[in-house]
């Protein structure tokens, strides 16, 4: 039997990178896939890709600042489903400045994506997970929430606070069954680095003790682990998926 057989899981930013790596995994492990992403057109493709794996999968066009947005996307899945088992908050942006040039738009711009929007969606789904007396809640973390970055004041908070909520949640929402856990990752070829100059990336692989950087299956295989029932005694953790760059 397929790990996550049976289940259904809401994934947000799930049209690229991570998140489309994690719903390409969860497909392959016999979830039916909920995908959430704010263009249409990456939605379509990603449900595509889902479907072509032989899992049931829907899509919907969501931006995890919108609180009625998110509500009503839940509600449709509760509705035609029956059911949510796994969230994962994978929805983020960058929008990288020093201290003293960063302004108060980007300030605000990451903090309500990455850290209002995990919000957003967890409190969402919370009453469904506790009425059915399980679920899981995945958050998407980064070594730069637990060691910092130059540049990245914003993202830093955004993803320490991540982290917060993970606690938190893990001590309020455990005693009714559910568990949330974190994962951490470090340096990843997405999207994200495309802006990103050869030889910064060159630096980067060289401070990774297996001198290259993860690739989104990598991330998305631990967020299939932790989902899994085979994880049923984690909660509250953070899992760092870095190849040791903190070492």
């Amino acid at each position: 039997m397929k790990r996550l057989e049976g289940k259904v899981s809401l994934i947000t930013g799930a049209a690229q990178g991570i998140g489309l790596a994690t719903a390409l995994k969860f497909a392959q492990e016999g979830s039916t896939v909920i995908v959430c992403d704010v263009k249409q057109a990456g939605v379509d493709d990603a449900v595509k890709q889902c479907e072509a794996l032989g899992v049931q999968a829907l899509g919907f066009v969501m931006d995890v600042t919108q609180r009625d947005m998110v509500d009503a996307v839940v509600a449709q899945v509760q509705q035609r489903l029956g059911r949510i088992d796994v969230l994962v908050n994978n929805a983020g942006i960058t929008q990288d400045a020093r201290l003293q040039k960063m302004t108060l738009e980007q300030f605000d711009r990451v903090i309500d994506v990455n850290l209002r929007g995990v919000f957003h969606c967890a409190q969402a789904v919370a009453d469904g997970m506790t009425a059915q007396g399980s679920g899981v809640i995945l958050n998407a973390s980064s070594v730069v929430g637990i060691y910092g970055n130059f540049g990245q004041t914003n993202y830093a908070a955004s993803k320490f606070g991540v982290i917060g909520f993970t606690k938190t949640w893990s001590r309020e929402l455990g005693p009714k069954g559910v568990r949330v856990n974190a994962v951490a990752p470090g340096f990843i070829t997405t999207p994200i680095l495309s802006t990103i100059p050869d030889k910064v990336i060159s630096e980067m692989e060289h401070r990774v003790p297996l001198r290259r950087l993860g690739r989104p299956e990598e991330i998305a295989n631990v967020y299939a682990f932790l989902a899994s029932d085979e994880a049923s005694y984690v909660n509250g953790a953070v899992i760092e998926v870095s190849g040791g760059m903190s070492v």
